[in-house]
């Protein structure tokens, strides 16, 4: 059995019974990163094996994974959210699927649908973009998002932020609605809303911190 395991986003308790009885009674873990998730396992005295699987090595592991799936129980787990949503993980739930491994993935904690209710932009249907292409494809992308009719949802980096909202206001014109959430469950969680241009005016002014959920509203009539 493999099971895909959402850990927290920020607060240490946005995590399910479920999950924590998963990631003691499995016989492995795979990590995004083995020293941010002992962190987690250490505050829930969980004392599963840990072993590295990500985006840098799950071309050469998937496979090597799914076969140890087949004589054993594993969770798949990342630093924050659901694995395979903008994360490592899709190639091993894709190996295991292929040598009849049952997966189960376990509902939890996952950043966008937070900033997508809290942004007060219409979410009855959505589109996720996740991660921009940083240079090749980006053009193509943006455009692309200019003519979407629903709202969607685009992870960000920080350092990243204010040139993403100065391309959108671009594209997609500056009085486009959007809201950017940052730091989901933690102490300093933020949600501001505006138009693009405000947005990229207020972030010029004070750069953010901390994972960012950008929500755009789609292009109307």
């Amino acid at each position: 059995m493999l099971y895909v395991v959402p850990t927290p986003v920020g607060n240490m308790e946005d995590i399910t019974f479920r999950a924590l009885k998963v990631l003691r009674e499995v016989s492995l873990i795979l990590a995004e990163d083995t020293r941010t998730s002992s962190v987690l396992l250490k505050h829930y005295d969980i004392h599963t094996p840990l072993r590295s699987h990500h985006k840098f090595n799950e071309h050469a592991t998937a496979q090597l994974m799914a076969e140890e799936a087949l004589a054993r129980d594993i969770a798949l787990i990342s630093d924050a959210g659901t694995p395979a949503i903008s994360d490592p993980g899709f190639m091993l739930v894709r190996a295991c699927v292929e040598k009849g491994v049952e997966v189960q993935c376990l509902p939890g904690a996952t950043a966008f649908v937070p900033a997508l209710v809290n942004s007060g932009l219409p979410n009855d249907r959505f589109y996720f973009e996740g991660f921009l292409p940083q240079k090749k494809g980006r053009q193509t992308r943006l455009k692309a998002l200019a003519e979407l009719e629903h709202t969607f949802i685009i992870y960000e980096s920080p350092f990243r932020l204010q040139k993403t909202l100065e391309q959108l206001a671009e594209y997609l014109g500056p009085e486009r609605r959007a809201s950017v959430s940052r730091e989901i469950s933690k102490l300093h969680e933020q949600t501001i809303r505006g138009t693009l241009a405000e947005l990229s005016e207020y972030f010029r002014q004070t750069p953010p911190k901390g994972e960012i959920v950008l929500i755009v509203d789609g292009r109307h009539e």
